[in-house]
């Protein structure tokens, strides 16, 4: 049975992170030159540093890092959502040069939560359809001949449910903002899945930098007023647990 669930690892990222973006804050209130700047950074935690420049506004020191994510087992639904944040790059596995799986395996996909909650039966009947359109898929493919001609027109019949893989890059500036939003309660659970995973990886990686990241009720009220979860102690306790997974 060809499921699959969201998989998020950290592939790269600029080194030093935190100490880079203290240096371009420094940099823009210092006589120093950059030799001394970067001898003076290296030298202290910026732990600080960092809260005070994003306390200040000054977000703009938090572009100079980068972090790139590899993320899979995810679906075409899921993608639609994450290249709607456009202060990103994307590369994404493709439907026109790749062939998904075979008649007798089919393509991976994307099974809801809520789906697999209403049981066995009903979670068969997902499979089902899941295999009745594979086996349309690879009808067309066959028909349409070989190659990515057969794979463009055939995808057509594909759901939102079948599993991409994609490396996604975002500075540290837009990765805050997205997991602002993406590790909410109200977003979508799939995103919201991966949002967390990249949240504890980013901050295995770069904790002065991303201590304070993550959804809103996390330094304060939520800002969702009356559509808040409710459940903003529970978001607290799992980030508390990622904090002392790093310790």
């Amino acid at each position: 049975m060809p499921e699959v669930t969201p998989n998020v690892k950290l592939i790269r990222y600029t080194p030093a992170p935190e100490e880079l973006i203290a240096m371009a804050g420094k940099l823009c209130y210092s006589a120093a030159d950059l030799d001394d700047l970067g001898e003076g950074v290296a030298e202290r935690d910026q732990t600080k540093y960092l809260s005070r420049l994003s306390e200040m506004g000054h977000y703009s020191t938090f572009e100079h890092a980068s972090f790139t994510f590899g993320i899979e087992g995810v679906s075409r639904s899921l993608l639609a959502q994450i290249t709607r944040h456009r202060i990103a790059s994307f590369s994404v596995q493709s439907q026109r040069y790749v062939a998904l799986g075979d008649d007798e395996n089919g393509f991976d996909y994307i099974v809801p939560p809520r789906i697999a909650a209403l049981g066995e039966e009903a979670e068969a009947e997902y499979h089902a359809q899941m295999a009745q359109m594979n086996a349309w898929y690879q009808t067309w493919r066959k028909r349409l001949g070989t190659g990515e001609a057969s794979n463009e027109d055939a995808r057509f019949v594909l759901p939102n449910a079948a599993a991409t893989r994609m490396l996604v890059t975002m500075n540290a500036r837009e990765l805050l903002h997205f997991l602002s939003l993406r590790c909410c309660n109200r977003a979508q659970w799939e995103i919201r899945s991966v949002a967390w995973q990249m949240l504890a990886l980013a901050y295995e990686a770069a904790p002065a930098l991303f201590g304070k990241a993550g959804p809103g009720c996390l330094r304060g009220a939520c800002p969702e007023g009356r559509k808040c979860c409710g459940h903003s102690d529970e978001v607290r306790a799992r980030f508390e647990e990622i904090k002392n997974a790093k310790r």
